[in-house]
């Protein structure tokens, strides 16, 4: 799936078509998230807030945040993620908001040891993490795609850097996994990609993870994708799940729609981050202090890809 970095012109901002990847540090334990589709008719629209503005970094930099520039509090951490702006459209036409619409910033989705997805309150190190769940409703015989993305801000950049490492690791600890009550994940292969190897265009460390999701009492297997990209300490994590009654060339869409929606939102983190809204929420000393390793016993790795609930992540 390629990738589209938003850069600046005099009218609006353009996407352009680039490559698409995703990097690791080396480490322990730490977290992840995201989610899914696109698809046709009009649904309710969601907040008219502006779209995030021009890129703000040179089309040869990644996008990133600075630790010093990046929220500090937990309080802070919330306001900044709470703060952006993300609409359903950025993901295609006819997307809606899902209910529940956001998860608490206070918890992540964490893969036991079982291999099963749970939510549990964030470790220390990690300040803030919300999820926010999509839908493309099911019509002309197509079933519904699911998007959901999660924003993570970690106290410093070891911490984001964990939780990309963390993340690499969980496909081949768990070939398959649980989300929730009725549906899982399988046959995942992972792929981390730095900013250096060029073939990242997006931010510091890109991931992609593919796979196939089914759901209980169903015998056909369904696309399932998940990208997350490391800005600083912040990381941008989407799943997607493509229901069934599409076409390749239909699935390929949402893919690319879903791409461009990502593109947006780091892109949005980046500038609020530089603008300084990572001061919002009132200073201080960190309210979660620590290492992301701390308070790390399953792996964190959340991949949100039903809405804001179990693991959905």
């Amino acid at each position: 799936m390629a990738t589209y970095r938003p850069v600046a012109t005099a009218v609006a901002g353009v996407l352009l078509l680039a490559a698409c990847t995703e990097g690791a540090g080396a480490g322990s334990a730490s977290p992840t998230t995201s989610a899914e589709r696109s698809g046709e008719d009009g649904g309710a629209t969601a907040s008219r807030s502006p779209s995030p503005s021009p890129s703000v970094s040179p089309p040869d930099e990644p996008y990133t945040v600075a630790e010093d520039r990046a929220p500090a509090t937990r309080s802070a951490a919330v306001a900044f993620v709470r703060g952006l702006a993300v609409r359903p459209d950025f993901f295609g036409p006819g997307f809606r908001t899902r209910v529940p619409y956001e998860s608490d910033p206070a918890e992540w989705a964490v893969l036991g040891e079982d291999c099963v997805w749970r939510r549990e309150p964030l470790p220390d190190g990690v300040l803030a993490s919300l999820t926010r769940a999509f839908v493309l409703p099911e019509a002309g015989g197509r079933k519904a795609v699911y998007v959901s993305l999660t924003v993570t801000v970690h106290e410093n950049v070891l911490g984001g850097r964990r939780d990309m490492a963390v993340s690499l690791e969980e496909a081949l600890r768990c070939q398959e996994q649980r989300l929730n009550a009725t549906e899982r994940v399988r046959d995942l292969y992972s792929q981390a990609n730095p900013f250096a190897e060029e073939r990242n265009t997006i931010a510091d460390d890109d991931l992609m993870e593919f796979g196939v999701f089914l759901v209980d009492g169903e015998k056909e297997a369904h696309p399932f994708q998940w990208h997350k990209h490391r800005l600083g300490p912040v990381t941008v994590a989407v799943t997607s799940r493509v229901g069934a009654g599409r076409t390749a060339e239909e699935q390929d869409a949402v893919s690319s729609r879903v791409a461009k929606g990502t593109a947006l939102v780091v892109t949005e983190v980046a500038r609020r981050a530089a603008a300084g809204a990572g001061d919002e929420g009132g200073s201080g000393t960190k309210d979660g202090a620590g290492d992301a390793a701390d308070g790390a016993g399953a792996t964190t790795g959340a991949r949100e890809t039903d809405g804001p609930e179990v693991r959905d992540e």
